[in-house]
């Protein structure tokens, strides 16, 4: 008990988004454990011992990352995130040219040794995001300098969305968009960011067209555009999802009573909104709706109150990325956009997923500690410095 004091006595930040991670954690394992029966199956081994063994695992270890990152004071995430952008930019790199392959892409790679896969693009949206925060914080001065902010600043942003839009697209126009907000609020002219963006959009069409998965992000749209002109393998994954959407109704068919998690090729990442719907209908769905709007309402609240504009910027990046990532998922499951492999955070099964979005929970939660610090300094009368 003493120990669990002095875990409960260290833990600082907004309580809300605290309470928001072990709800979407308990979702998780719940979702998870249900709609592992087919998965757990192919291996051999029982629903269980697969779940004990890796998914209950990346939650706990995902949580103890939540609490020691909120622990270390945001600030020292400027200096690491330059080394995560000199790490991160080669490893990609690497992972185009000699990553494992799945469905014709290549986003993992193989550690050595323990022989876990490991999905780059996970690291290069936190790295990219705490990156250009401490760009956009110590360019403020030269903000509409072309050569000392523009050029650096953007180099960053089109690298890193050209080298992971070659193997997943919809990651890297969710982080294309990400920074472009977090240009807007850190004051780049309107001017520079209609650049940026042309600039993302040509590289787009080139991707689309001449890239290496051209060919599946063309079916990718025509099905979605087009659902009626294509043959059912090109549309099994929506219809599936679709079937559970339907079959759920407003209450569900109850926890563990899921049929189409037995037809869906990924129901324990891709599509578990699916899932959950079917098996807690509306009203489970609107509670996950309900969780990431919360969750977006209370780190815009961070954003607003923080003293430092480095924590802001932070803050707003990470809490965009984690939220229009959950409901881009939530939208392909529904069928409000082309099938795309994102997950939805903190509920989908994933180990680099979970590794990577704890971490940055467990950021936002450093700034908010900062903010409920600074917040405290004012009410005892003294007046916290400003940046």
């Amino acid at each position: 008990m003493k120990a669990v004091n002095a875990i409960l006595e260290k833990t600082k930040g907004d309580r809300w988004i605290w309470l928001i991670i072990i709800l979407l954690s308990l979702i998780s394992i719940l979702a998870v454990y249900s709609a592992t029966g087919t998965l757990a199956y192919k291996h051999g081994e029982t629903v269980e011992k697969l779940l004990l063994t890796k998914h209950l695992i990346f939650v706990v270890m995902g949580i103890g990352m939540i609490y020691i990152s909120h622990l270390l004071d945001y600030k020292y995430y400027a200096g690491i995130s330059k080394v995560l952008m000199i790490v991160t930019i080669p490893l990609l790199f690497y992972t185009l040219v000699f990553g494992a392959s799945l469905n014709e892409a290549s986003r993992w790679v193989k550690i050595p040794i323990i022989g876990l896969t490991f999905q780059t693009s996970d690291l290069a949206k936190l790295a990219l995001i705490t990156f250009l925060a401490r760009m956009l914080t110590r360019k403020q001065e030269n903000i509409k300098d072309v050569k000392k902010a523009f050029v650096p600043i953007m180099g960053s942003v089109l690298i890193v969305f050209i080298l992971i839009a070659l193997a997943n697209l919809s990651t890297a126009l969710m982080l294309f968009g990400v920074s472009i907000l977090l240009l807007i609020i850190g004051r780049i002219s309107i001017k520079q960011i209609a650049i940026v963006c042309a600039g993302g959009l040509v590289l787009l069409l080139l991707v689309v067209f001449l890239g290496p998965r051209r060919d599946t992000y063309k079916s990718r749209i025509n099905s979605f555009l087009h659902p009626e002109l294509q043959n059912s393998d090109k549309t099994y994954q929506a219809d599936q999802a679709k079937i559970a959407l339907a079959a759920g109704g407003i209450f569900g068919k109850g926890p563990g009573n899921s049929i189409q998690r037995n037809f869906l090729p990924h129901p324990y990442s891709d599509f578990i909104f699916a899932i959950i719907v079917e098996e807690y209908g509306l009203v489970g769905a609107l509670v996950i709706i309900v969780l990431y709007l919360v969750l977006l309402y209370r780190c815009v609240r961070i954003v607003t109150q923080s003293p430092k504009a480095f924590g802001a910027l932070l803050a707003a990046g990470l809490s965009f990325s984690l939220t229009i990532q959950a409901f881009a998922n939530m939208a392909v499951a529904v069928g409000l956009g082309p099938v795309t492999g994102v997950p939805l955070p903190l509920v989908s099964m994933g180990g680099t997923s979970m590794i990577f979005t704890s971490i940055a929970f467990g950021i936002i939660l450093s700034v908010s500690r900062d903010v409920e610090e600074n917040n405290k300094k004012v009410v005892v009368g003294e007046i916290p410095a400003m940046a």
